[in-house]
């Protein structure tokens, strides 16, 4: 199976793509810390342990990575055969990404009641909040869309160029 992942998505999109096995576990801890001192309920040094554990065996398949055969051909998330351009495009792809899942996150562990009553109230302030809010979620999301569409045309690129008897593309 793991061989067949790198054969598909390459060394580093397999890495990428394997690091849930790990991200998960500690992102419930991160949630359950967060909770556990109000509700009691949660457990976080469980999951915790869970992520730890996971952590373990993701750089194990880390290390046994460089073993795996790979045919020689494009892929899409090989960082050795990325362009700049890739490479840039897909750092801004992952950043706003990363942003969207903070307000996530934020809007998930956060009590909006007080908020919203602020508004009803017709404050100034926390509706002036709530457009903030509202408009970086829409950044972000324009931001992911815009950095992916320019990271598939660069892609498209490389692939068009590498083929043989293409013309070179223009940039």
């Amino acid at each position: 199976m793991v061989n067949r992942l790198v054969e598909r998505y390459g060394r580093t999109g397999f890495a990428a793509l394997s690091s849930v096995i790990w991200a998960v576990p500690m992102a419930a801890w991160a949630g359950s810390s967060d909770l556990s001192p109000v509700d009691k309920t949660a457990y976080p040094w469980v999951a915790l342990a869970i992520g730890l554990v996971m952590l373990a065996v993701w750089l194990y398949l880390l290390t046994r990575l460089g073993s795996v055969p790979v045919s020689p051909r494009p892929r899409r998330f090989d960082l050795a055969q990325m362009s700049k351009s890739e490479k840039r495009w897909t750092l801004g792809f992952l950043a706003f990404v990363t942003g969207l899942i903070a307000w996530l996150n934020a809007a998930a562990t956060v009590d909006w009641g007080p908020l919203g009553t602020a508004i009803s109230a017709g404050r100034t302030g926390p509706i002036l909040l709530a457009i903030g809010l509202a408009v970086y979620a829409i950044v972000m999301i324009a931001g992911i869309s815009y950095a992916w569409g320019r990271e598939s045309r660069a892609y498209a690129q490389r692939i068009s160029s590498s083929r043989p008897g293409a013309a070179p593309a223009q940039r």
